[in-house]
């Protein structure tokens, strides 16, 4: 009976806590201060997203001594994304965003160091299964996303989001450009080349997860859920309309981004192999994965606004268009072309982001906070498995047939997203 008394204690205690900030006033301050910590945790995050994105196929296909299994790093990477997608959207809806985003975080730090200790230690079944531990920190740097549009108005989602992918590019840009740095520092400690890049994860991810441990008090997500009761308990008659969501909102968001991420993951994974079987050195895979990885995040803080003002279908018809010209340039640009490569990654990161950012906001828009982060986490998980078979499958096309086929088919993958727009339209009428 005391336990049971302390307990209802801390609970009325929380309770109270959350509701101070329930307030417009002290919402839209804690909306900014949210907004930093995420963009904090995101700088160091971006850097640990990094390194399996450029090197992670580099490093098995080293291991295993041939190409064909060199998209299973992206698969077992984007297969643990998923699973820690699923998780962290029952954590967050459970116990709120610090708990789901700092676990995730920790969790790819502990990837990282396994994949190291595999290198060094020439483990292929420890490189697999730290690699798919090590997605859980991909996919915590992609749920990040969400905590900004926590207690953000409807008009201003798509570029919270926006803001908190864009943090992303200062980290994820530099990784890549490092890799030559974390590679001579690997060696001179006696571990492999490749698995430099992972040594910076390691530390980045647990740097991310402390951030927002320690600091995302208090919770978001909490004090929006606090909102969402009190509103729901003074007009009762609109709870149950808000509580059913937007069954065909959801299923168009996550359309969309499901189609983004196989074409992105499939070239993306393909192309420092194919530019090492063309004479381009490890620095200059480094710079075009750095740009193609900046092209997903930087443009941000502009598409964002530009989803807000525009609208979310057209500016994911825009995300088709884009990744049209992305697939079309890689197939049939110059193989020895630096310019024609940077081009092709920059335009297909972009048409990444503005696919991304147009599904989740439609998500966001189309879901309520009793159902919002459990649907969150179940759409990342499909997203993921959409990666993971992009993934896998772009080392067998390769092998099979070449990259230029690869990008090609990616590209015209893309017009799928028009009949997506069109059936959209056709619903809503």
């Amino acid at each position: 009976m005391h336990i049971q008394a302390n307990t209802k204690v801390d609970q009325e205690s929380k309770a109270g806590k959350l509701q101070e900030w329930t307030t417009p006033g002290k919402q839209q301050q804690l909306y900014k201060r949210t907004l930093a910590i995420v963009v904090c945790s995101q700088l160091f995050g971006g850097a640990g997203l990094a390194a399996g994105v450029t090197v992670g196929a580099l490093l098995a296909q080293d291991m295993l001594g041939t190409e064909r299994y060199a998209g299973i790093p992206a698969a077992l990477i984007t297969l643990g994304s998923a699973l820690a997608s699923f998780l962290m959207g029952r954590l967050t809806q459970r116990f709120g965003r610090r708990s789901g985003l700092a676990t995730g975080f920790l969790a790819g730090g502990i990837g990282a160091i396994g994949i190291i200790m595999a290198a060094v230690a020439a483990n292929i079944p420890l490189l697999y299964f730290s690699l798919f531990i090590y997605g859980a920190g991909t996919a915590t740097n992609l749920q990040a996303r969400y905590a900004g549009t926590d207690l953000a108005k409807p008009k201003q989602r798509a570029t919270a989001i926006s803001i908190a992918m864009v943090s992303t590019t200062f980290g994820a840009v530099a990784g890549p450009n490092l890799v030559s740095v974390m590679g001579n520092f690997a060696e001179s400690i006696g571990v492999p080349r490749l698995a430099g890049p992972f040594i910076l994860a390691a530390g980045a991810f647990t740097l991310a997860g402390l951030i927002i441990l320690v600091l995302l008090r208090p919770d978001p997500f909490l004090v929006a859920s606090r909102i969402a009761e009190t509103q729901a308990a003074a007009h009762p008659s609109q709870n149950s309309k808000a509580q059913a969501g937007n069954r065909q909102g959801i299923k168009l968001g996550a359309a969309i981004m499901i189609l983004t991420q196989i074409i992105m993951v499939a070239i993306m994974t393909m192309t420092p192999i194919h530019m090492t079987h063309h004479g381009h050195g490890l620095g200059e895979v480094g710079i075009v994965i750095g740009i193609h990885v900046g092209a997903m995040y930087l443009p941000s803080l502009f598409t964002g606004m530009l989803i807000d003002r525009i609208g979310r279908i057209k500016m994911a018809c825009a995300s088709g268009v884009v990744l049209l010209a992305s697939g079309l340039l890689a197939a049939f640009g110059p193989a020895d072309s630096m310019l024609s490569l940077i081009t092709a990654l920059a335009l297909l990161g972009l048409g990444w982001n503005l696919g991304l950012i147009s599904g989740t906001a439609l998500i966001v828009d189309s879901t309520s906070q009793a159902t919002r982060a459990k649907t969150q986490g179940t759409v990342d998980v499909l997203i993921a498995l959409a990666g993971a078979s992009g993934g896998m499958l772009s080392g067998m096309i390769v092998a099979q047939s070449s990259y230029a086929t690869l990008a090609l088919a990616g590209g015209l993958l893309s017009l799928l997203l028009i009949p997506v727009m069109f059936w959209s339209s056709r619903s809503s009428k």
